[in-house]
């Protein structure tokens, strides 16, 4: 078994991302794209990226424990939260290529209750030196009384959070089984 370096530690090794672009920001509608690099190939990306119960902040959950989560990374798969006899669907999958691409559709967190509509795309290429670029693009609409133009700046930093987390544990080198 391998075992990853502890959360506090991989918050330090973060990898740098390229500064985000909110590339489009309307009040019925926004685009929101980061930039990772992360020192491992797409395979080991890919496995990293379909078990968020590894690296999603425990924080953005609705049960505060990341460990709930599960992703059935295949079309009509979920990206589910289960906790007790509570649960939360929180994106669906609607295209799977592994090691490249992973789209799924859903309003995350309290987006849900806006009844918006997000589209989030994790692209996974490999670079020359044999890591991974990760673009992550997260696409959101909905009428223009959501106002989206006026917290996607909030939506913009917990994407990074997110994702950056994904990229440091994926970039994370496992420890040899003891």
């Amino acid at each position: 078994m391998n075992y990853y370096a502890p959360t506090a530690l991989i918050a330090l090794l973060m990898p740098a991302a390229v500064p985000a672009a909110v590339t489009q920001s309307s009040p019925d509608g926004a685009i929101i794209e980061h930039h990772f690099t992360i020192a491992a190939e797409p395979a080991v990306a890919w496995g990293a990226l379909v078990h968020p119960e590894r690296w999603w902040p425990s924080d953005h959950t609705w049960s505060g424990d990341r460990a709930n989560l599960r992703l059935e990374a295949q079309a009509g798969g979920c990206f589910c939260e289960n906790w007790g006899e509570a649960s939360a669907e929180h994106a669906r999958v609607i295209m799977a290529q592994p090691g490249s691409l992973l789209r799924m559709r859903g309003a995350l967190g309290p987006l849900q209750d806006m009844a918006v509509t997000g589209v989030l795309t994790i692209q996974l290429k490999t670079t020359d030196s044999g890591g991974t670029e990760a673009t992550v693009t997260y696409r959101l609409s909905g009428d223009a009384s959501h106002k989206l133009d006026t917290f996607v700046p909030v939506v913009d930093k917990v994407i990074g959070q997110q994702f950056g987390a994904f990229a440091a544990f994926a970039s994370a080198p496992p420890k040899p089984a003891l």
